[in-house]
């Protein structure tokens, strides 16, 4: 293990986020809320903090194994997260616990947009502009932007790929160089954002407003600038607009970027993909159930807005982002039961979603489908396919591996929970929200979740970050295999 390496490394990154601060010391400049110095004052701690682990380890660029990525991926995001909180903590509005700090600055980096904060409207808009943008950077990954823009990680940069891109396939590069590729990746994430923002600017939003929610809104995260979420803008034409480029997000970016290397955005590279065709199977199947029980109960007073409210929330939930209309959790029950379940399928792998991938659910499908045909036929040999090619048993063998630790840490999650005094139903909802960096959830955390115990909250800040790290890069690091040499 190549500790100070790591170390250097770590600090590099350190620093490079603490440049992130200066965006919203310049809204604050802008808009005169006083609340630039809580950020200029993170800035110059994050940027010593930085220094001070990498001077003394500068000479140190020993090549990265595939142990040091993990353990660099997992020291970033719990060292990112910590420093996340900084802001909040100086800042006088809002004024936060250290535990709610904590809870704000992980929840917005790994983009699962569970908020303890109220009165959103009423809050400087530095603040409401720094928890969209750490939204923006988790989105993607601020490790892949900085193994695109920092050369001085060298040919270590495929290790901290593989151990921060979610999916089941870690190895496939798009390109040559794996720094080509994180630039790539960014290119494509950057211009989806600007695309969001104009779009939302056009049909009625606030310039603010559009920038802070195409953050959001790529990222798959579902902060929002207003405590109504999207409900207060009362738009169906941002709705949709939403519901277009949530799909997106949601969708692996390297059948994106074959689309555009292509010369134009041709359907083929997105038809023949076998998961892209599964997750729009099922969030057809989610709207025309939701649709159809809403329109039974006349949830709505018109077919369009039943219409319009199904789309918004089968997406939005099912994605994983979180953004809210109206409160989903007051449908009728069999409805947001479903939606919650539907987020642990989540978007495509290599996208921005979380949840455990729709490839790993269709695995999943498709080896139970084998193991009935082979009590039919015990003697008959199955190979699983997809996209036409077998697929290798090891590759199997992982995503049932993976399906058994994301339900053991589900389980550890809420076990816990319930013992810090949390209801069945609010605590189970509370660990899918934030396991699969969903956000809102039923029970008490329908709206937020200020009224959570500081207890419960640490439980689910590491939920957030096992959800975000697709557990097995966490997971693996309390294994007495990764720390022997």
């Amino acid at each position: 293990m190549q500790f100070r390496s790591i170390i250097r490394i770590v600090g590099l990154l350190l620093a490079l986020f603490s440049i992130t601060m200066l965006a919203p010391a310049l809204v604050a400049l802008i808009y005169r809320d006083g609340a630039g110095v809580s950020f200029v004052t993170t800035f110059f701690v994050l940027l010593a903090c930085g220094a001070f682990c990498w001077f003394p380890n500068r000479r140190y660029k020993q090549e990265l194994q595939s142990r040091d990525g993990f353990l660099i991926v997992v020291l970033f995001w719990t060292v990112l997260g910590s420093a996340g909180a900084l802001p909040f903590l100086i800042s006088d509005n809002p004024s936060v616990s250290v535990t709610d700090a904590f809870f704000e600055s992980f929840s917005a980096l790994t983009t699962t947009g569970a908020t303890v904060l109220t009165g959103l409207d009423y809050l400087p808009k530095a603040i409401l502009f720094y928890r969209q943008i750490l939204q923006w950077f988790g989105g993607m990954g601020i490790i892949v932007l900085a193994v695109a823009i920092l050369p001085v990680l060298g040919i270590g940069g495929m290790q901290l790929y593989r151990a921060e891109i979610p999916g089941p396939v870690k190895d496939r590069k798009m390109t040559p160089r794996i720094a080509e590729t994180a630039k790539a990746l960014w290119y494509i994430y950057l211009s989806l954002t600007i695309a969001c923002a104009l779009a939302y600017w056009l049909a009625g939003m606030t310039p603010f407003d559009a920038i802070c929610h195409s953050f959001s809104t790529i990222a798959i995260g579902g902060f929002s600038t207003h405590d109504a979420s999207m409900g207060y803008f009362n738009s169906e034409a941002i709705n949709l607009i939403a519901v277009v480029f949530l799909l997106i997000s949601a969708c692996n970016y390297s059948l994106h970027f074959a689309a555009v290397a292509s010369g134009g955005v041709h359907p083929r590279y997105y038809l023949r993909d076998p998961e892209f065709r599964a997750f729009f199977v099922v969030q057809g199947i989610l709207f025309l159930i939701c649709f159809g029980v809403l329109l039974l109960n006349q949830t709505y007073g018109s077919t369009f807005e039943t219409f319009d409210m199904a789309l918004f929330q089968t997406v939005s939930i099912s994605t994983t982002a979180g953004f809210t209309t109206s409160s989903f959790s007051e449908w009728p029950l069999f409805l947001p039961v479903l939606l919650l379940f539907s987020s642990f399928i989540g978007g495509c792998a290599g996208s921005t979603g979380g949840g455990m991938k729709v490839i790993r659910i269709l695995l999943l499908t498709r080896q139970g489908a084998r193991e009935m045909k082979r009590l039919i036929h015990p003697r008959a040999v199955y190979t699983i396919k997809l996209g036409g090619t077998a697929l290798n048993q090891r590759v199997v063998d992982a995503v049932w591996g993976f399906f058994s630790a994301y339900t053991l840490v589900f389980v550890v999650c809420m076990l816990a929970l319930i013992a810090t005094g949390m209801g069945e139903l609010t605590a189970f909802s509370a660990v899918a929200a934030t396991l699969n960096n969903l956000g809102p959830g039923l029970g008490e955390v329908a709206s937020n979740f200020a009224n959570v115990n500081d207890g419960a909250k640490w439980v689910l800040v590491l939920s957030m970050v096992f959800g975000r790290l697709e557990i097995f890069t966490l997971l693996i690091l309390f294994t007495p295999t990764f720390w022997r040499s």
